[in-house]
């Protein structure tokens, strides 16, 4: 397994999917996405696994950008403004490989194990 969470230091959620992963022993790689966001290569995937560009945004997120994201028409646009601005991604995401999930969802991870 290899597991890479991409999280935001303030995120409730983002702390409870570390909690999980340590509580059964699986080591994690944490990626702030504040400071380093996420690849072009990473989001492909992640959004590959996710299926919808919808679910990797964040409906918390605050400012001009969160609010012009909403207004963007396609995929690809709404790609590129994730890419820009990775403070709009919802945290957690979790990835193991090819698979990844958003948000705090351990009925999918026990899966992983």
């Amino acid at each position: 397994m290899n597991i890479q969470i991409f999280g935001k230091s303030k995120s409730f959620d983002t702390k409870k999917a570390e909690r999980y992963f340590k509580e059964r022993g699986i080591k994690y790689q944490y990626i702030d996405l504040a400071s380093k966001g996420m690849s072009k290569g990473e989001l492909d995937s992640v959004l590959k696994a996710v299926g919808d560009i919808e679910k990797l945004i964040d409906p918390k997120a605050k400012g001009s950008a969160a609010d012009l994201i909403k207004y963007l028409g396609s995929t690809e646009e709404k790609r590129e403004k994730l890419l820009e601005e990775p403070s709009l991604i919802a945290a957690p995401v979790v990835r193991n490989g090819r698979q990844a999930t958003v948000g705090f969802c351990p009925e999918v991870w026990k899966g992983w194990e």
